[in-house]
């Protein structure tokens, strides 16, 4: 792949990875604000307003956690753009999950002046979260094997 087609593909993974959790976060906040919330022995769907960050560090510090995230957004970016002519598409379609999560909460911090989290397991003590949750702790952990195991470059 040539840098532009790996650039290309960088946004558009991105673009839409953040078009599916807005989709999805709003169809599911929708169905809860009409139908209440769902409940099984495994999962229960509900609504919270987060105003912290993982395990609810940092709650009320929205304006640090806005800072966080446009730095941490701005820096994985900017390295993946710099780098992108070494990097295979397997490693830009993970950083772009990864960033899809941190803009999506990102943006939920700027609207709401929170984040909206859904998903809560009912058969283990864990705090509540949503889909770009998922997103950044699934890219952070693909990423770190891709790099630990050096199959984020290009062959």
């Amino acid at each position: 792949m040539s840098k532009n087609s790996k650039l290309f593909y960088l946004w558009l993974t991105l673009a839409f990875f953040v078009w599916m959790d807005f989709y999805c976060s709003s169809a599911i906040a929708s169905y809860i604000h009409r139908h209440g919330s769902f409940e099984n022995p495994v999962m229960s769907l509900i609504y919270v307003k987060n105003t912290g960050a993982a395990f609810s560090i940092l709650e009320h510090s929205t304006t640090l956690l806005i800072v966080i995230s446009i730095a941490a957004l701005f820096w994985i970016l900017h390295w993946t753009i710099n780098n992108v002519h070494r990097l295979g598409p397997i490693f830009i379609f993970w950083v772009s999950l990864l960033c899809a999560g941190i803009t999506c909460n990102l943006y939920e911090r700027i609207h709401f002046g929170f984040v909206r989290d859904f998903f809560k397991l009912n058969f283990i003590d864990f705090p509540v979260f949503n889909i770009s949750d998922i997103f950044i702790n699934i890219g952070v952990f693909v990423i770190l094997i891709l790099v630990i195991t050096k199959k984020c470059y290009k062959k």
